[in-house]
């Protein structure tokens, strides 16, 4: 199982105890997989949903915001529908899709839903979380992080994204092949709306991932400078030894200043030695920027020699 899979597997089974809440998550659903009839000889509301859990879960909001049981059918993908003209249009204005003088308002089912009925923070957590049952996904956090709904109008992708920014996340909509899609990148933001949708267990199991990932992250980034550091480190001993080495070949050890010679000759028994390590090796014992100090003086003699041996 996906773990958006997951999400709406959780998501699924959290029915709001209010009325005001259920009919925001039933105005949600019908909102983005309802289709309407209202006809002289047909009235309904058929909702599709490939998702089981989805379609047991209207069942059961229908029963206790309308003690209404759709007809329900299965097959390759699931359908619940309510007929009957009295049954249609008492659904309809509780949802605000219908007014007293039963026209349309919003015209279409898809448009934005009418904000009395998410007034309330827990219908606008319930609307949330019915939105994403119908049409969002999350993807896999051990691989990326993004979270989105697919919408079918600006208007109604606008509204989700106002109110998942009301929750403090940094909604943006992006308009793909003919749909608007409202979405969040950040791993935090999206732990939130797992949050806001009251998914907790999926929240944990988000935060574990993302836990986990800081840790490797960090453990990388203080591998790779340690490595840096260590070859930065291997590479001026080389570079000292070979100058030590030109030195003692043109003119021999002898030729340099006591201390410096000190420090050749040190440099030369112990190649692997950190500086510290070498100045504790001297008699008396040298500071670390004073043996450094000592190589780079032995480093331009050795450059003087090469640049003479150059010009011959």
């Amino acid at each position: 199982m996906s773990f958006s899979s997951e999400v709406k597997a959780e998501l699924e089974k959290q029915i709001g105890k209010s009325r005001h809440c259920q009919l925001a998550e039933l105005s949600a659903i019908v909102g983005h997989l309802g289709r309407l009839t209202m006809n002289r000889d047909n009235y309904s509301i058929t909702i599709v949903t490939e998702h089981v859990g989805l379609a047991k879960k209207c069942f059961t909001l229908f029963r206790r915001a309308f003690d209404l049981s759709p007809e329900l059918e299965s097959g390759n993908a699931c359908s619940l529908k309510i007929r009957g003209k009295d049954e249609v249009r008492r659904v309809l204005m509780a949802l605000k899709f219908l007014n007293e003088d039963e026209q349309q308002c919003p015209p279409k089912l898809s448009d934005r839903v009418n904000g009395l009925l998410v007034q309330n923070s827990c219908c606008r957590r319930a609307f949330l979380r019915g939105v994403f049952l119908s049409s969002g996904s999350i993807s896999d956090p051990n691989k990326s992080y993004h979270f989105e709904i697919v919408c079918d109008t600006a208007g109604q992708a606008q509204q989700i994204q106002e109110m998942m920014i009301d929750f403090d996340t940094d909604a943006k909509i992006v308009e793909r092949k003919n749909h608007y899609v409202v979405y969040l990148k950040e791993g935090a933001q999206i732990v939130d709306m797992l949050n806001v949708m009251e998914a907790h267990v999926a929240l944990m199991n988000l935060e574990n991932v993302r836990i986990l990932k800081e840790m490797r992250n960090h453990v990388n980034r203080t591998v790779n400078c340690e490595t840096a550091n260590i070859n930065k480190a291997v590479n001026a001993a080389v570079k000292q030894i070979a100058d030590i080495r030109l030195i003692r070949e043109r003119g021999g050890l002898e030729s340099l200043p006591k201390s410096l010679r000190q420090v050749a000759e040190v440099r030369l028994e112990h190649p692997d030695a950190t500086l510290k390590e070498l100045g504790e090796y001297l008699c008396p014992p040298v500071g670390k920027s004073g043996v450094n100090h000592r190589l780079r003086k032995i480093g331009e003699i050795a450059d003087h020699i090469r640049d003479r041996g150059g010009h011959q």
